[in-house]
């Protein structure tokens, strides 16, 4: 019988029908809200969150809040797991909540912002309007966001995620003064901004730091204790006995060997049933932990460079070279660029020239790919820009050898 036949019980062998390894993966991503007893060490963080929100409840306007913290140190999970709990609350008070989570790595320009707000909120049987992909201008999608919201909305919780990645912070402002400017009438809005960037209000627009009143709040990151506690309440992902003892609390110290990344940790314990699963594996062993924070480590820089162009590879593989092989190694922009112009030739691509190598460098950082600083050579002497690797570069390099131009020169 060939691949594509089927055998006598009508299934296509060519697939696999059995499921040894998961007993339900959903629990493993990260968009998963666990229950509330399964929260680990954020109790305090949260019922601060809570206290900026509970006005709404009653259908008042919540204080807007600033949440900061590491990548994976529990930000959006909490901000989301309060919102959704104080909307069940205020449903008590016959008050409704609406709850807009927006992604502003992808949604970085004000158009952006408010359309998908407004597409979030929007119930066309009570605004009676659509809100269009395209064809309108900001100001049209701006009027028909304060519709939505004074038909669709008593209170509105707006969640920007990644809010440092914003090109215009004019949207706050905006949003922000909405009620005081008469924009909406009938409903309330609450702003709450993440960012893995502390210093992130310093870099508003003085219009902005003005006008924009907040509370801000930080997250530590988890401790290698409370990692291995989420892990274990998330193992009901697995059929009973699949994890071996030493798989949570190796991958737990793997993700806390950096800065205690809850969303490192469940990507490795997610990519290691991954792995043994493809492998056919009865079990998850520390082996497949080991393989799989590699492959967690590639797939997450592997999203930050997609879409990026070949020239910012080139640079990008540059800085590589020029780190020996070191993480923690800063590397001077005219050195970047020398070394950039060798490789620009070896790929026989055109040479730019170092000032905008300088600005590639720049987007690099906003990306979170790269983290540059500018300094100065001494009194008199000028400034000059040095820039190291958030990640191994190993890591780094493994990835860019993934596009078929780069890769010609391994």
């Amino acid at each position: 019988m060939t691949s594509d036949e089927t055998d006598g019980g009508g299934r296509d062998p060519l697939f696999r029908y059995d499921q040894p390894i998961f007993a339900n993966e959903d629990i493993l991503k990260i968009s998963h809200l666990p229950g509330p007893d399964k929260i680990v060490g954020r109790d305090e963080h949260m019922s601060k969150v809570a206290q900026a929100l509970n006005p709404a409840i009653f259908g008042r306007e919540p204080t807007h809040l600033f949440i900061f913290g590491k990548t994976g140190s529990g930000k959006t999970l909490s901000a989301r797991l309060v919102s959704e709990r104080l909307q069940s609350e205020a449903r008590r008070e016959d008050v409704n909540v609406e709850i807009a989570v927006i992604d502003c790595g992808e949604q970085h320009t004000e158009a952006s912002v408010i359309k998908t707000l407004a597409s979030q909120v929007n119930d066309p049987s009570k605004s009676g309007m659509s809100i269009p992909e395209r064809g309108l201008s900001t100001g049209d999608y701006y009027n028909r966001l304060w519709q939505v919201l004074d038909t669709c909305s008593d209170v509105t919780i707006v969640i920007l995620d990644e809010i440092d990645m914003l090109r215009d912070d004019e949207v706050l402002r905006k949003l922000s003064r909405a009620g005081e400017n008469q924009k909406i009438v009938d409903s309330r809005l609450g702003i709450i901004g993440i960012s893995n960037k502390i210093d992130y209000p310093e870099e508003l627009t003085e219009r902005v730091k003005s006008s924009f009143a907040h509370d801000e709040l930080v997250f530590p990151s988890y401790d290698a204790n409370q990692l291995r506690e989420i892990l274990e309440n998330r193992k009901d992902a697995f059929k009973p006995g699949v994890l071996t003892d030493d798989v949570i609390p190796l991958a737990s110290a793997l993700a806390a060997q950096e800065h205690g990344d809850a969303r490192k940790a469940i990507d490795i314990l997610r990519n290691a049933g991954r792995i043994a699963q493809k492998e056919g594996a009865d079990t998850v062993s520390d082996d497949h932990v080991r393989a799989a924070k590699e492959k967690s480590e590639a797939d997450r820089f592997s999203e930050l460079l997609e879409g990026t162009a070949t020239q910012s590879k080139a640079v990008l593989y540059s800085l590589v070279l020029q780190t020996g092989g070191r993480k923690t190694a800063e590397v001077t922009t005219n050195k970047i660029y020398r070394q950039y112009l060798t490789v620009a030739d070896d790929l026989d691509m055109d040479q730019l020239s170092e000032r905008r190598v300088q600005e590639l460098l720049q987007e690099l950082d906003f990306l979170n790919v790269i983290q540059s600083e500018v300094r100065g050579r001494g009194r008199g002497q000028g400034v000059h820009g040095t820039h190291r690797l958030l990640e191994d570069p190993d890591i780094v390099k493994r990835v860019l050898l993934r596009d078929s131009r780069i890769s010609t020169l391994e």
